[in-house]
């Protein structure tokens, strides 16, 4: 599943892209599974909307969208949001109409510059929801953004919890946006086993373990993200950050700091990765 650098990467793609143009026309497939709200919903929703900016919250890529027409109200204050979430295989992709149309399409919005927004998703796990903002609130994510989080936030999140660092780094109430790849490279940046209790964690070990996922996360999305299964960005392009790996999917491997084999365990169902010695 794409985590935050990849969608980050993303959505950054398709501001680049498409900020300030507008939707003309929009087809939706007959599947259902991708459709938080109705396709039908969607269609009339989008049709004619100017898509103000597009950015990243959590795990979902937001697009902010204004009335038809860039009157002076929809130059700055979005009254929709359509709302994308990749799921396992899901990408966003800007393109222009005579691009080959991929198999498992499930959306694709024309517009007024000539370009499209294409929605695929082979395995049908992601979702596409439209929100009215008079009728509903804006979308926001459930935890705390980890790019911008501060010491004490982070601390407090993890106090007095009895389950395992890793599974709380994964949890989406605490931090929005960390998944597997980067819960398992930010701990190995940190010196800190993946099994180790969260509430039993130092302040110095916290405060470690904060600015290694900060790094992380920033390292990876100058790279434009791991490529590990589908994920490709806004232009269908590979990341590059999984050369960069130090521990995810490196079972057995020499570890690149002290040579040790890198283990995998299971924490919390999640395939996880270690130093047993840098992680000690």
């Amino acid at each position: 599943m794409p985590e935050l650098p990849e969608v980050e990467t993303i959505a950054r793609g398709v501001n680049a892209r498409v900020r300030g143009d507008r939707i003309t026309e929009v087809w939706f497939s007959k599947h259902k599974q991708p459709f938080k709200t109705s396709a039908s919903i969607q269609a009339k929703g989008l049709a004619g909307r100017t898509i103000l900016s597009v950015h990243r919250t959590g795990k979902h890529i937001v697009c902010e969208l204004g009335d038809a027409g860039l009157n002076e109200t929809s130059k700055n204050e979005p009254t929709a949001q359509w709302i994308v979430h990749l799921g396992m295989t899901g990408r966003l992709l800007v393109t222009t109409p005579e691009g080959p149309i991929a198999a498992h399409t499930h959306a694709r919005l024309s517009l007024e510059s000539g370009r499209e927004v294409r929605f695929v998703d082979a395995r049908r796990f992601g979702r596409l929801e439209f929100r009215e903002l008079k009728r509903t609130e804006g979308f926001s994510a459930a935890g705390q953004e980890p790019m911008t989080v501060g010491t004490v936030e982070f601390a407090g999140l993890f106090r007095g919890r009895k389950l395992a660092i890793k599974a709380a780094l994964l949890n989406q109430g605490l931090l929005s946006g960390v998944g597997n790849i980067y819960a398992d490279e930010s701990l190995f940046q940190a010196g800190i086993r993946p099994r180790r209790r969260a509430g039993r964690l130092t302040r110095d070990e916290l405060e470690r373990l904060r600015l290694s996922l900060l790094a992380v996360l920033s390292d990876s999305i100058r790279l434009g993200g791991s490529s590990v299964s589908d994920y490709v960005d806004a232009d269908g392009v590979r990341g590059f950050f999984q050369l960069e790996h130090c521990v995810y999917l490196r079972t057995g491997q020499p570890c690149r700091q002290c040579g040790t084999p890198i283990k995998r365990i299971l924490v919390a169902g999640r395939g996880t990765h270690y130093c047993p010695k840098c992680q000690g």
